[in-house]
């Protein structure tokens, strides 16, 4: 009951950030918002007495393994083959660069124990596939170093979890096994390569053959495919358990599983559209809940870290050279390495450097610290430390991204110019029924969703519009029948009037009438859904 509590708390959080975004802080990234929701939750007793202690194999099990293979998704597999060699590159050869100045920065700055300073540098390694958002919201990143931050981040983990664990087991028997460290590396790494790559080609086949079977799910769009969308969602949560139980790295399983889904949704989307339109609009609404939910945790923890007073390292600010060391050592090491390696120039390898985010994975790795031998004081010492490195991580690319990235243009009048299109093609939708020699009722409720389409529907005409339908009897099939011709027919309309604007008169772009026609499509698709009769 608690953990149900504790995911109603969270889910409504998420939602409260979400909106809160939307309408009074459209210019602030909705993770900085949710962390703020967080660090409220927090600091009420009874809204945090409601939220559970952190868990982090449920937290990374249940929120960013999902995550990670809805990015893993909308990334290509053949762009990954591409960069194949780079990527080793980032999540190998640089991870133990970052981990070495970290380790070593953070004995010479703290005096803390080595093997100490590189638990603290291990867990400041990874960095985060969905914070960079955060940090980058109206500036335009350059793709060559997009496309490396996001592999890097898809990849990482794994590494950063090897070398904490490489570091723990120094902690405790007081030295390091190498041959052991290396082979735990491939094993993990390769390992969750292999049996999310093999896993997820089965749950591939096994999807495609319903698709194909008599149970009838291609083309037909009377069955919405549940079972199949089961199999999708639990894709993720199979996939991270099953490899953590054997021993293999669950993240990289989840992300080669998005990876591999990715060329499924591109070549099966049409054999049963209603399907992938579903399963499309699932993943968009898990993927704001979840990543909002990662950052409303984010907020609770460090505040509630920064509150708990028994999370001190016996009043020493320390912890707060130890923070500054591990985000230094990690920018620095991250721009020569890219400098140096990757040939980048000196703007592109700050952008690189600075594009590190950190968040909830190094949170995550920071409490499976207390599940070791580590002693409470040095776990405190590593929780309060990389607590600053993330909120440094997220504060200072963006403050810095405001002169060091040029600014997305913007339109002010794209929005008066779209509404004033989309009204025009409303009005043609408009006029087509009124021309029409059908019952006064139908035109009525025709137009009433035409005008829906921008908005311009009061609240009494609605509630009149509600009482309506509640009073009258429903309609026959020969009435139903009609009334879809007509919408398909007004649609055409609209259609039309588009295509004339965008091909005889060059009154809208392309991207603007993309962005129409769509909404035509989905309207059309939804007002049809109502004459399908099982």
């Amino acid at each position: 009951m608690a953990l149900l509590i504790s995911t109603a708390v969270l889910v409504v959080a998420a939602l409260v950030s979400i909106v809160t975004n939307r309408q009074l802080l459209p210019r602030l990234s909705v993770n900085y918002v949710s962390m703020l929701i967080g660090a409220l939750i927090a600091v009420v007793p009874f809204l945090n007495g409601l939220v559970e202690q952190f868990n982090s194999e449920v937290f990374i099990g249940l929120i960013v393994a999902p995550l990670l293979y809805f990015e893993g998704q909308n990334t290509r597999l053949n762009l990954v083959g591409r960069h194949v060699r780079e990527i080793i590159s980032l999540t190998v050869g640089m991870v133990v660069l970052c981990a070495v100045a970290a380790g070593i920065g953070t004995q010479l700055l703290a005096g803390v124990g080595l093997p100490l300073a590189f638990i603290l540098a291990a867990i400041s390694t990874p960095t985060d596939a969905t914070a960079t958002e955060s940090v980058t919201m109206g500036r335009i990143l350059p793709r060559r170093e997009q496309t490396s931050l996001k592999l890097e981040s898809l990849f990482n983990d794994a590494s950063g979890i090897i070398l904490l664990n490489m570091a723990t087991l120094w902690y405790v028997n007081g030295y390091i096994n190498y041959s052991q460290t290396l082979w735990d590396f491939v094993y993990a790494a390769g390992g969750g390569i292999v049996f999310g790559g093999v896993i997820s080609g089965l749950i591939v086949y096994v999807r495609q053959k319903m698709l194909r079977s008599r149970l009838n799910f291609i083309n037909n769009t009377y069955n919405n495919g549940t079972p199949l969308k089961i199999i999708y969602v639990m894709t993720p949560f199979v996939l991270y358990f099953g490899a953590e139980a054997l021993g293999v790295s669950g993240i990289i399983a989840v992300v080669v599983a998005g990876l591999v889904h990715n060329a499924e949704g591109e070549r099966s989307s049409l054999a049963n559209p209603q399907l992938a339109s579903d399963i499309h609009q699932l993943v968009g609404l898990m993927s704001d809940i979840l990543n909002s939910i990662v950052f409303i945790v984010l907020g609770i923890m460090l505040l509630r870290t920064a509150l708990d007073r028994s999370v001190s390292y016996n009043g020493s600010l320390i912890w707060i050279v130890i923070g500054v060391a591990l985000y230094l050592a990690n920018l620095f090491a991250r721009y020569g390495y890219v400098r140096l390696v990757h040939h980048l120039a000196r703007r592109e390898a700050w952008i690189f450097a600075l594009g590190g985010i950190h968040g909830a994975v190094t949170f995550a790795l920071a409490f499976t610290v207390a599940e070791t031998q580590v002693k409470t004081a040095d776990f405190n010492l590593v929780l309060m430390s990389e607590s600053l490195l993330i909120i440094l991580s997220l504060l200072v690319p963006t403050i810095i991204f405001r002169w060091l990235l040029p600014s997305i243009p913007t339109d002010p009048t794209a929005t008066v110019r779209i509404a004033g299109i989309r009204q025009q093609m409303i009005d043609a939708g408009v006029n087509r029924v009124q021309q029409m020699t059908i019952p006064q009722e139908f035109k009525d409720a025709v137009v009433f969703d035409l005008r829906s389409q921008n908005g311009h529907t009061s609240m009494r005409q609605f509630i009149a519009e509600w009482h309506r339908m509640v009073q009258h009897p429903e309609y026959t099939a020969n009435q139903m029948r009609e009334l879809m011709v007509i919408y398909r027919q007004v649609f055409q309309t609209e259609r039309d009037y588009l295509q004339q604007q965008y091909d005889e008169t060059h009154a809208i772009s392309e991207d603007l009438f993309n962005q129409l026609y769509h909404e035509i499509t989905m309207a059309e698709m939804v007002v049809l859904e109502y004459g399908v009769k099982d």
